[in-house]
């Protein structure tokens, strides 16, 4: 009776650890809701562009797990500044534009932001987009929205540009994206 109670807990204990592996498996594989297709026609920045997929859909993203400098706004009306830039703004959106402008890219989105942006690594073939401007320094890895399996490799992407001193690194006084726009909201400007 003890090995028959024994063999049940056992096989009980078997079946909960596989659905439990099976759920893990599962929530990481869904980090990509939806992949598409499509050519970029726009860099806005550092960390947006825009891309068009074969059946004329038109998507604002924003690239996945980077934060790039801003580049300054300007009043289409005035042709004055209405948004000031970062030192290297314009440099990091140049580094992208270089990349993929008006490429066939690979877009794996992630998540939708509350600017109705999709969220999304961009592929160029087997190369991320994404990566190579944190690893080039053009952009930081934005930690406040990396989640597991790009986490830890965006991380240590920055951690070799910084080391590098690459791209952004090089600045004397860098000051993340993140603090210039909460900066100029203080002050009416974001």
């Amino acid at each position: 009776m003890r090995s028959k109670i024994f063999l049940y807990k056992t096989v009980l204990f078997l079946f909960i650890i596989s659905g439990l592996t099976a759920f893990i498996n599962i929530s990481v594989s869904q980090a990509v809701i939806r992949t598409v297709t499509g050519t970029v026609t726009k860099v806005t920045d550092g960390d947006t562009i825009h891309v068009t997929t074969p059946e004329r859909t038109k998507l604002k993203v924003r690239l996945y797990g980077i934060d790039a400098p801003e580049t300054s706004k300007i009043n289409k009306r005035s042709g004055r500044i209405s948004k000031p830039g970062q030192p290297y703004g314009e440099e990091s959106w140049k580094a992208l534009e270089i990349k993929i402008m008006r490429k066939q890219v690979k877009l794996d989105i992630i998540d939708i932001d509350k600017y109705k942006r999709m969220v999304g690594i961009i592929w160029i073939g087997d190369r991320n987009i994404n990566l190579e401007m944190v690893s080039e320094g053009h952009a930081e890895a934005y930690p406040e929205y990396l989640k597991p399996p790009y986490r830890s490799e965006f991380i240590e992407a920055e951690r070799e540009a910084k080391s590098a001193r690459r791209g952004i690194w090089k600045l004397p006084e860098y000051e993340r994206p993140k603090d210039f726009r909460k900066r100029l909201k203080v002050r009416g400007g974001y």
